[in-house]
């Protein structure tokens, strides 16, 4: 007698087969590879003539005494000291300087050790790097890099060694240095260069993780609980509107779909997503909900 497969079954496993390198979920996986992300790195930075990588996480969670946990999609340390954190960014929610700001005092923070002196902050410069599929600022460059200068004259740097590098999947036109990272981009927009050595690593890497049961069963785990939550929040939501009033109703279903992104370690920001994508609400209500029904490390709302 064949095993029923669970409801939205193929929903999910559609889902999988459909990711890109732009899904989150992928694009972290892609980058475990570490020789795939060594060369990202040194053809977003080709300054940095990185010759190895110390340390490499993704879906790096990063704990501190602020209310709000982050949760790096690539976070690498070279043999230089040099911090480098990759973002994937495939939304416009109109609040990247800010991210980018946080993201930044929360690194420092998992650098600088209680009792330590802040010039031990000199032996990681960092570089957070965003790769959008979207062009922030307007201007059509393919590359923005944003350094501390003072206002009066723009060579007197702060020269706090923190860089921020921003990427934009929609240019057409590249300078000499941004050549090296223009098929990934165009691979962003799903236009493939097959003539690229390292877009073909890039692509046969997702075939092998699409391939890979432990994988897939993790991410179909997740999809599908997360699948049944949402059902069930909306159904319950249904009754009770019935019952009690749709404004109840649909709090309960709020509820139950951030209870369970919690538990499963969820990013703040993805549960403000997921209230966005589910509930229509508005970014900052979203965040003021999150805020107020998620328990945060050392105890705080």
């Amino acid at each position: 007698m064949c095993k029923k497969l669970p409801e939205n079954y193929e929903k999910a496993l559609e889902k999988w087969e459909k990711m890109t390198i732009t899904s989150d979920p992928m694009f972290g996986m892609v980058m475990q590879n570490k020789e795939i992300c060594l060369e990202l790195i040194n053809r977003a930075l080709p300054h940095l003539k990185a010759t190895q990588i110390v340390q490499l996480t993704t879906q790096r969670d990063i704990n501190v005494v602020a209310g709000r946990r982050v949760r790096y999609d690539v976070y690498v340390q070279d043999e230089d000291g040099n911090i480098i954190v990759i973002e994937m960014q495939v939304a416009d929610r109109q609040n990247l300087p800010y991210r980018l700001r946080y993201y930044q005092e929360q690194i420092d923070h998992g650098l600088l050790l209680p009792g330590k002196d802040y010039r031990d902050l000199s032996l990681h410069p960092t570089y957070v790097i965003m790769f959008c599929d979207f062009d922030y600022f307007g201007y059509g460059w393919a590359r923005y890099v944003f350094e501390m200068a003072c206002t009066r004259n723009h060579q007197l740097k702060l020269g706090d060694q923190r860089t921020v590098v921003i990427f934009n999947a929609l240019a057409k036109e590249f300078t000499k240095d941004e050549q090296p990272i223009k098929n990934f981009l165009a691979l962003m927009c799903n236009q493939v260069d097959n003539k690229s050595r390292f877009i073909t690593k890039i692509q046969d890497e997702m075939v092998k993780i699409k391939q890979e049961p432990e994988r897939r069963r993790g991410f179909m785990k997740f999809e599908l609980d997360l699948m049944d939550a949402r059902r069930e929040g909306r159904e319950e939501g249904q009754l009770e509107g019935i019952k009690k009033g749709q404004l109840k109703a649909e709090e309960k279903g709020k509820q139950k779909l951030v209870k369970f992104l919690s538990s499963q370690d969820t990013a703040l920001s993805e549960i403000v997503a997921a209230l966005v994508n589910v509930y229509q609400m508005t970014e900052k209500t979203a965040r003021e909900y999150v805020a107020e029904h998620v328990k945060t490390p050392g105890g705080h709302e």
